[in-house]
């Protein structure tokens, strides 16, 4: 196996090759208006510092959010157009259970876990998860419990959790400070793949449809039938 993870739910561009046994690369670039320009240099790093050739890729792992629509389709659309050109199938990841999985490992062991990224309008993107023996995924596998979600900071219930993520960062008051990772790293969200992969199957919890999840309608609609001003 050779995977490629990619992940632009957040305010980075970020890749990640995994052999199906390790990391072999990751890279990641942060800045939240330049998705489109950023995405094909961090994959061709990525693949450089891998020492591998976007032919050998076979499989294909995608963050698809929820994020913010523009960045969030930059990715997905990224990877379904290089799954489409190599003829590899790809895969959708969660992105809040990458990060996640990102805080686990940093946290050792945060039982419970509330991950809230930033969804501008003064929201964030949320989710609840646990971490313990006898999880569907394995040992360090984030299981969530509830959510994705989107809604205003101050309304989501902190009690009872370690909260991680960028949410920390703009809305202190309400979240309290990150104690893990601010961003998803698309290392982790090749970890998930791999693993998800090796079992065999598929878990829900784990592996998606390759689509963006947005959690809410666009600005921009499609306009409706004009109204007649004549009789």
């Amino acid at each position: 196996m050779l995977l490629l993870a990619l992940d632009t739910s957040g305010a980075a561009v970020t890749a990640a090759v995994h052999d199906g046994a390790t990391v072999l690369a990751r890279h990641s670039e942060f800045d939240a208006r330049r998705h489109a320009e950023l995405t094909a240099p961090v994959l061709q790093r990525v693949l450089a510092d891998a020492g591998a050739d976007r032919r050998d890729l076979t499989v294909i792992a995608v963050g698809v959010g929820p994020g913010p629509f523009t960045g969030l389709r930059v990715g997905v659309v990224t990877a379904l157009v290089l799954g489409s050109a190599l003829g590899v199938p790809v895969h959708g990841v969660c992105s809040l259970d990458a990060l996640a999985a990102a805080a686990g490992e940093a946290l050792a062991d945060p039982g419970r876990l509330l991950v809230a990224t930033d969804a501008r309008r003064r929201e964030v993107y949320w989710a609840r998860y646990r971490f313990g023996p006898g999880l569907p995924g394995g040992p360090g596998v984030p299981e969530r419990l509830d959510g994705p979600h989107v809604g205003p900071a101050a309304q989501v219930r902190v009690e009872g959790a370690v909260v991680t993520g960028r949410g920390c960062l703009l809305y202190p008051d309400d979240l309290g400070e990150s104690a893990g990772p601010l961003d998803a790293d698309a290392g982790y969200l090749a970890e998930l793949a791999a693993g998800a992969l090796a079992l065999g199957a598929q878990p829900a919890s784990l592996l998606l449809p390759p689509e963006p999840v947005y959690l809410r309608h666009p600005d921009a609609q499609a306009p409706g039938a004009r109204k007649r001003v004549l009789r």
